[in-house]
This record gives structure tokens, C-alpha cells and sequence, in this order.
């Protein structure tokens, strides 16, 4: 599959946290770096996503934010 993103980041799904609708699913891109996006549990389904597979973090904004103390 194509997609217009650039950003996109492969990496290893570590974690998967069920909600009542949505998971939490974070997926480590390097070596202690995480992403975590939340989708519903039919995508997750759907897409078959589990702990331990590979899965790609397509990020598309137009904003960034930044902040600190």
C-alpha cells in the first residue's frame, strides 16, 4: 500500500491496552523509543494487530506541538 504520509515509522507492537471501545496500542520504533495511538478494538481486530507483530505509525498533522516547564 502507497500512502501521501511521510511520516511513517516501522516498528514492533509492545503493548496492546483493551478498552471498552478503543485500545491504547504502542509501538516501539527504536530501541526505547514508543509511539502510542489509540484506535477502536474493531481495528485492532480488523488488522490484526497483537503484541510482538510489526505494524507501521502513519502520522499525519499539521501542527506540531511543543512544551516545557
Amino acid at each position: 500500500m502507497k500512502l501521501s504520509a511521510r511520516n511513517q515509522l516501522k516498528g514492533t507492537v509492545k503493548k496492546i491496552t483493551e478498552g471498552a471501545v478503543n485500545s491504547e496500542v504502542v509501538l516501539e520504533v527504536a530501541p526505547g523509543v514508543e509511539i502510542t495511538a489509540v484506535i477502536t478494538k474493531s481495528s485492532v481486530a480488523s488488522l490484526g494487530i497483537r503484541e510482538g507483530s510489526t505494524a507501521v505509525a502513519v502520522i499525519k498533522a499539521s501542527n506540531v506541538m511543543v512544551g516545557v516547564d
